[in-house]
């Protein structure tokens, strides 16, 4: 008996590995079969690629109203070096290029899973899955969902190469930063860029979330989790161009994707004036910002709005800032957004 149980579990031990291999298999083939049909002297390449300057100066930083509970007091002064920033979330097409370049796998490929909203499955894939995440139903976790399957087997991003690029850690937010000679901006960075130079707003185009009864981003309308109206035209993501930019030249700086910054989450904050903040020198999480087409203007569409998460969760995805040049130094800055989806 005992014998033929250790070869029973040998047998389900070497099926599972047949299976992990036969898996690989078929995501490296699903990525090989995107990357061939793509043309990488698509002129959207450069065009995602242009920068709006953010010249030094103090701004407002935080808020002293009571939001939320996830550190966004107490406001503050704050100086910021000029720096540049991507006009543009990081595309489909802008990481596929990265991808063919480095040969790079994201962590949700190497973990063969990722978390993908409910609404947005097949049903063959929702049939398969047994689990979802304790207090938050409308996430869960789908084998093979990656940034060239977003919402697991059978899709693909090959119509929406001028989306933002999703399922990318914090981690690989960083390395695709290494490859383009960059780096992930600091909240402080983010948060002004963000605010288009506006002080003491919501958002980045004022206080009313929809003036004119126009929409300024990519948010949830209906009952969430279950409808998206789409009445702003879109359910799920929203190409990275679309929208009115701020007035820094900035687009979807709010809604569409959250947006994964350097810095480490904390709650505690100085409120005196800060020149250049880089964050806590340590930490366990990281701060995202932005909020996604998940959310509305009840919650967390705000430019001030942050809140945390662990750098190998591949749920979101990113845009780019650069650094002018100082006297001193010559460097670039990076800053990435990324979308729980």
């Amino acid at each position: 008996m005992f014998c033929n149980f250790y070869i029973l579990l040998i047998c389900i031990f070497e099926f599972h590995i047949i299976q992990s291999f036969a898996s690989e298999s078929q995501q490296n083939d699903s990525k090989k079969q995107l990357l061939s049909g793509i043309d990488f002297t698509d002129k959207n390449l450069k065009r995602y690629n242009q920068m709006g300057f953010i010249p030094a100066s103090e701004f407002y930083m935080g808020s002293d109203a009571f939001i939320t509970n996830d550190g966004e007091n107490p406001k503050r002064k704050v100086y910021l070096d000029g720096y540049w920033a991507d006009k543009f979330e990081v595309s489909n097409l802008e990481f596929a290029a990265f991808v063919q370049d480095s040969r790079y796998k994201t962590e949700a490929e190497t973990f063969n899973t990722s978390f993908v909203l409910s609404m947005l499955l097949s049903k063959q894939v929702s049939t398969e899955i047994t689990q979802a995440v304790a207090g938050a139903l409308w996430w869960l976790p789908v084998n093979e969902s990656n940034w060239f399957q977003p919402e697991g087997p059978g899709s693909n991003v090959i119509n929406r190469l001028d989306h933002p690029v999703v399922h990318v850690s914090w981690n690989d937010a960083t390395k695709f930063c290494k490859w383009a000679g960059k780096r992930l901006p600091t909240e402080a960075e983010w948060e002004k860029a963000a605010r288009g130079k506006l002080e003491n707003r919501l958002y980045p185009w004022g206080n009313k979330f929809q003036p004119h009864e126009q929409h300024y981003a990519n948010t949830w309308q209906g009952k969430f989790p279950d409808e998206n109206t789409a009445e702003d035209g879109y359910v799920s993501t929203s190409p990275v161009d679309s929208y009115h930019p701020n007035k820094y030249g900035l687009h979807n700086t709010v809604g569409n994707v959250w947006e994964w910054v350097n810095d480490w989450f904390s709650k505690q904050h100085s409120p005196e004036p800060l020149e250049n903040p880089t964050g806590p020198a340590s930490g366990e999480v990281k701060v995202k910002k932005g909020g996604s087409f998940m959310c509305n203007k009840l919650f967390v569409v705000w430019v001030l709005f942050r809140i945390s998460a662990i750098v190998t969760v591949a749920l979101h995805e990113a845009r780019i800032v650069r650094i002018a040049r100082h006297p001193t130094l010559d460097f670039a800055v990076w800053l990435m957004r990324y979308l729980i989806i």
